[in-house]
């Protein structure tokens, strides 16, 4: 197995069920207050170990309980630790708020997160070579993710850029991303705002100019549609699977890191796209972030059970 390097956050999520979100000013009481091991990049990490991935972290924890229940978690899953480093500020944090049809909103608290500087990150990739993947949000600051998206192509390692809180992408960053993994609204926001993306049809178009602007290749999350993939010379739509969702916190990572583990395996962009869904459709019949991450024989049987459909059609 080729060597997957995730960067990014850490985070402990603290989660509560909600009815509905208040309005400014308005107090609504929730359900019981959960607490689970979050980050995007924590979370991917955990995915990648827990699919049958070989997984390096790294990024910055505190100095408090929180960080020892977060790197406890991934060495659980699997995952080499030894690129996580102790910052002074607090572990990172999310407040998540999810409603009744599993939707959910989401403010982070960075915090240690924000630590994780370029000259740490480059010290710490080097330190995990050889490696074949880097995996990366925007949880972390964006100079870091720069630094290391060209230290990874210098490398000849495959990039993966989840851009994840949506932000503006520097210039010097965009040639460096092989595979750019926004959601619907992530894509819209890199392509200035104005596109609704809820069907195929406009999600090829959405992707068709995400590549002219530069991107090598595009995976559009779209939820419950499935997602769509497209490069240079290739164009996919990919249906989901068919779920009751009771959380999609973290379905996004689940997918990423399901995504990289499939193409370290050597399979074709569309082949790693089915299992990045099949993964991502289990971990929304879960709460939580880490928690709800299948484990690889789960996604096999979803995928054995929809190929046993197809076979009988």
């Amino acid at each position: 197995m080729q060597r997957i390097v995730v960067l990014g956050s850490l985070n402990i999520d603290l989660v509560l069920p909600v009815d509905r979100l208040p309005r400014p000013g308005e107090t609504l009481t929730g359900g019981d207050l959960a607490l689970f091991e979050g980050g995007k990049g924590a979370n991917q990490a955990c995915a990648v170990g827990r699919l049958g991935g070989t997984a390096t972290m790294i990024g910055q924890v505190g100095a408090d309980p929180f960080a020892t229940r977060l790197v406890d978690a991934l060495r659980a899953a699997g995952v080499d630790s030894s690129g996580i480093g102790a910052s002074g500020r607090p572990t990172g944090s999310a407040c998540i708020s999810v409603l009744p049809d599993g939707e959910n909103t989401i403010v982070i608290s960075p915090g240690a997160n924000a630590t994780l500087s370029p000259e740490i990150a480059l010290e710490r990739l080097r330190a995990a070579a050889p490696y074949s993947f880097l995996l990366a949000q925007l949880e972390t600051p964006m100079a870091t993710v720069v630094a290391a998206f060209a230290e990874a192509k210098r490398s000849g390692a495959t990039t993966i850029l989840d851009p994840a809180p949506v932000q503006p992408l520097p210039a010097d960053l965009i040639p460096n991303i092989d595979f750019i993994t926004p959601n619907q609204s992530e894509a819209g926001a890199l392509l200035g705002g104005a596109w609704e993306i809820r069907d195929f049809d406009v999600a090829r178009a959405a992707a068709d100019a995400l590549l002219r602007a530069g991107y090598r290749g595009v995976v559009l999350k779209l939820g419950q549609l499935g997602c769509y993939v497209a490069t240079g010379g290739s164009r996919a739509a990919v249906p989901a699977f068919e779920v009751a969702a009771v959380d999609t916190t973290a379905a996004g990572d689940t997918f990423n890191g399901a995504f990289a583990v499939s193409l370290a395996e050597g399979a074709g962009i569309e082949e790693a796209a089915l299992f990045a869904n099949a993964a991502a459709a289990i971990s929304v019949t879960r709460p939580g972030a880490q928690n709800s991450v299948p484990a690889r024989a789960e996604v096999e049987a979803l995928l054995a059970a929809r190929r046993k459909v197809a076979c009988s059609r």
